[in-house]
């Protein structure tokens, strides 16, 4: 069984990133998690912030799914501060909760991003990717999409759809 979800990590819970990702998902075939609904505060050598929706959330994540898609809109050229956050908190994995982290190794990870234009830059997938191989995942890829006056680009669907059957 490879059971899939999308992790949104947008400041916007429907903006064009989740135009996007409900577009992705629009067979309903994976399930959702919207960071802006969670509890994550930022990570902290004295793990002060044990007891937020982080630890709860990857216990869960790692469960039930195999693979995961990330989903953040490009914000100055990067991920989201919200996924960001998300991010430096899988370092809770690595020192006081391993055994969870170990748990990483041999689910997949992907990545979609979204703007206004065509523009993404060269090496914006380079944290994703080596976040994936840090832990021991299979980076599947990713894809860019832009949203133009509330709709996706027919260029950037083709895209999607072609991201879609990895799944």
């Amino acid at each position: 069984m490879n059971k899939t979800v999308i992790i949104q990590g947008s400041s916007k819970s429907k903006g064009d990133t989740n135009t996007v990702v409900n577009y992705l998902n629009k067979d309903n075939q994976f399930d959702f998690i919207d960071l802006k609904t969670k509890v994550i505060g930022h990570f902290e050598y004295d793990f002060k912030n044990a007891n937020d929706d982080f630890l709860r959330l990857m216990e869960e994540i790692i469960e039930k799914y195999d693979t995961i898609i990330f989903a953040t809109p490009v914000y100055w050229y990067s991920m989201s501060g919200t996924l960001k956050v998300f991010f430096d908190r899988l370092s809770d994995l690595l020192h006081y909760k391993k055994e969870l982290g170990r748990k990483l190794r041999g689910k997949n990870m992907a990545m979609i991003s979204c703007s206004n234009a065509n523009d993404l830059k060269d090496g914006y997938s380079m944290p994703f990717e080596a976040s994936a191989n840090y832990l021991g995942m299979n980076y599947l890829g990713d894809v860019h999409a832009w949203v133009e006056q509330g709709e996706i680009n027919n260029e950037a669907i083709k895209l999607i759809d072609g991201f879609r059957v990895k799944f």
